[in-house]
């Protein structure tokens, strides 16, 4: 099996690759979004160290246990060769009803047959009000490609 586009990447299939990761994390599906990743993968998520499929199934169920309604926007940095960099932003909310902004970079890896082996992620949270959301759900495909506010 494999997971197009590959590397190395040209600015046309690493914005193709950073979409198909923006709509995997937007189904909030553990078992699809692991499934894009080497069975080795490693991440480092904030403070956590994650190692192999199984643990990312883990991680992202609890993920997505205390981030409700979660709805992510991914934006191209820069590539080269096998690795992609990215910008985003997230917002959910809590159990209580607070709502975050989550803005973060990542740093990507690839293997040949296009699954991400490395993923290394900082990221910051920011209370919002629920008035101040602008993200509702996965992007309309009209707007891929699109850059966004970093505020």
């Amino acid at each position: 099996m494999s997971r197009p586009p590959f590397p190395p990447f040209d600015a046309e299939s690493a914005a193709k690759k950073v979409q198909a990761a923006e709509d995997g994390w937007n189904t909030r599906n553990p078992e699809k979004v692991a499934g894009a990743y080497t069975v080795d993968s490693v991440w480092r998520n904030r403070d956590t160290h994650v190692v192999g499929r199984e643990e990312i199934v883990k991680f992202l169920t609890q993920k997505w246990e205390r981030e409700l309604d979660y709805a992510l926007r991914k934006e191209m940095w820069s590539f080269t060769d096998n690795r992609i960099a990215v910008r985003f932003q997230y917002e959910s909310h809590d159990a209580q009803g607070q709502w975050y902004r989550s803005y973060g970079n990542e740093l990507w890896e690839f293997d040949a047959e296009g699954y991400m082996a490395r993923r290394e992620a900082s990221i910051n949270d920011r209370p919002i009000d629920e008035s101040e959301r602008r993200i509702f759900g996965p992007r309309p495909e009209s707007e891929h490609g699109k850059t966004f506010d970093i505020y």
